[in-house]
């Protein structure tokens, strides 16, 4: 049995204790990646076709997702303990106060004039590079990386738990990480990270656009819509394009535009409409995400109280 009532609980240990101070699991299954791909990338890669490269990453997918994901199952099985594990287990998947955290030690560094320290601390929840930006451009950067996290860190995670449990969540969020280290478009990964990136776009197919339905309406409907609707479609990623796109319009500001990336200048479509962002945009972008996470978390208590809960 797999409860929509363990929702709120778990929501709760996220709001009161953040990330684990001394050791997060997703740290260690970092590492443990990079272990495996060390063991798998071939050192002359140059003369491996790309078939092949595919298929070492498919290997390592399945090497670095199958094991944790069975185990999730078990632990969720556990009599007696089987709920309160799969509580913990959602508790670790989700990211909002700790993005919220970092989010607002960007405003905060906004807000005392100190540019160089704003630069500092956005470049750790984005990959563009940040020595140069101005106070909108950090503004945008953090507002960016709220609303698109919220997607990933939060709302996905919430989704896949409601469908499959602990393991859901736990297969959903490990491929959402794989693909942060593995998916990238360049000439080591773009054959190695094919599977990882193909296999966290189809994860968060569902999640992201519910991602961007609960922005829109939680926000300005009417032009979160419509942004949705018209700019989603032209920006590069097929989920993070209707999360920020309905995000942005929601909040009745711009984003996208240039962004500096590995010493490269990328233009980026327009997302949204109205004034740029602002520090105080910053905070209206964490807390659009956190009333929809509780609008999720009520809302599956409901569901849960009503029915009996979700069935494996």
């Amino acid at each position: 049995m797999i409860n929509a009532s363990l929702v709120l609980p778990a929501l709760l240990l996220d709001r009161l204790l953040a990330e684990p101070r001394c050791f997060h699991p997703l740290v260690g299954f970092g590492r443990l990646t990079q272990r495996v791909e060390a063991l798998l990338y071939p050192r002359a890669c140059n003369a491996v076709p790309a078939w092949r490269m595919r298929l070492y990453g498919v290997l390592g997918i399945v090497l670095l997702l199958l094991p944790f994901t069975l185990l999730a199952r078990w632990l969720g099985s556990l009599p007696g303990i089987g709920l309160a594990a799969s509580v913990v287990v959602l508790y670790l998947a989700i990211g909002a106060q700790s993005l919220a955290k970092h989010a607002e030690a960007v405003a905060a560094a906004l807000e005392n004039h100190d540019l160089p320290l704003a630069r500092q601390r956005v470049g750790m929840i984005v990959s563009r590079q940040t020595e140069q930006l101005s106070e909108s451009q950090v503004a945008r950067a953090t507002v960016e990386s709220v609303l698109e996290n919220g997607g990933d860190a939060v709302f996905s995670a919430l989704f896949w738990f409601l469908i499959a449990g602990a393991p859901g969540v736990v297969l959903y969020r490990l491929s959402n990480t794989l693909d942060a280290m593995w998916g990238y478009r360049n000439q080591r990964y773009q054959y190695f990270g094919w599977a990882a990136a193909r296999f966290d776009d189809l994860m968060n197919l569902i999640p992201a656009r519910l991602t961007a339905l609960t922005y829109v309406l939680l926000g300005n409907t009417r032009v979160g819509w419509r942004c949705w609707r018209a700019q989603a479609p032209t920006w590069y990623s097929p989920n993070a394009g209707p999360v920020m796109a309905a995000g942005a319009g929601a909040l009745n500001i711009s984003l996208g535009g240039a962004a500096i990336y590995h010493g490269k200048s990328k233009e980026r479509p327009p997302l949204g409409e109205g004034r740029e962002p602002t520090t105080a945009d910053i905070r209206r972008a964490v807390a659009l995400v956190r009333r929809g996470m509780w609008a999720w978390g009520v809302l599956a208590l409901v569901v849960g109280l009503s029915f009996g809960g979700f069935h494996a």
